[in-house]
């Protein structure tokens, strides 16, 4: 599994594909967050935009093999383990950016509530928000996962299904990231930290099932 996370490591940077998403995040972030603004309030924005980029950059390494090449690679290790690297080389790469995004928010953020005037913990605002990070890029593998090949063929119907799942992943009650987000607003009015624990956890479910659907499909459809 090593050489095959390698691989796909590989592929992503040399194919030069994640600079969209990578240059789209750090312009959500340059157009939303700006330095001195309550932390919690910023670090919510932060883990809201690092959703789809992850869903993005599943799709990226999905798709980044010419036919031949994947289905040599399949044919060597099994369908179901080549699909997994992808999938956890696209996972890695999201929790990387969040981290890193997380780490500036904190830090050039001012560490007050929404009034601007109640005082919040860096530290543990850090924290919270690197959680909500790490939930939103494990919800959006899972719908890079359920939105890409094996389970949708079609480039016409999968790449709006990603928008809308994504989108719905942000906003619909009860989800995850939404949860995680939601829990960095609610604190900032009222100057507490909330750490998302049990979003991270639904989130991680939620990747781990995705996946698991996604790599058994592997085997029974050819590309």
């Amino acid at each position: 599994m090593t050489a095959l996370l390698r691989y796909q490591s590989a592929l992503l940077v040399r194919s030069q594909r994640w600079l969209p998403p990578f240059v789209l995040y750090a312009v959500f972030l340059a157009v939303g967050v700006q330095g001195g603004e309550p932390v919690l309030d910023s670090l919510g924005y932060a883990a809201a935009a690092l959703l789809p980029v992850a869903a993005w950059l599943v799709r990226i390494c999905v798709t980044g093999e010419p036919p031949a090449a994947r289905a040599c690679v399949a044919a060597a290790v099994g369908p179901a383990r080549a699909h997994l690297a992808a999938l956890l080389v696209a996972l890695g790469a999201a929790v990387l950016l969040g981290t890193a995004a997380t780490l500036v928010v904190t830090l050039i953020s001012d560490p007050v509530g929404a009034d601007h005037q109640t005082r919040v913990s860096r530290p543990a605002a850090g924290l919270a928000g690197l959680l909500a990070a790490q939930a939103c890029a494990l919800l959006g593998t899972a719908v890079g996962a359920l939105t890409v090949w094996p389970v949708l063929r079609s480039t016409g119907r999968a790449v709006p299904t990603l928008l809308l799942a994504a989108l719905l992943a942000l906003v619909v009650s009860g989800s995850p990231a939404n949860a995680a987000v939601s829990g960095l607003v609610t604190g900032s009015r009222s100057g507490t930290v909330t750490v998302p624990v049990l979003p991270l956890l639904a989130a991680a479910l939620s990747a781990v099932t995705a996946t698991a659907v996604a790599c058994a499909l592997t085997a029974r459809r050819s590309p």
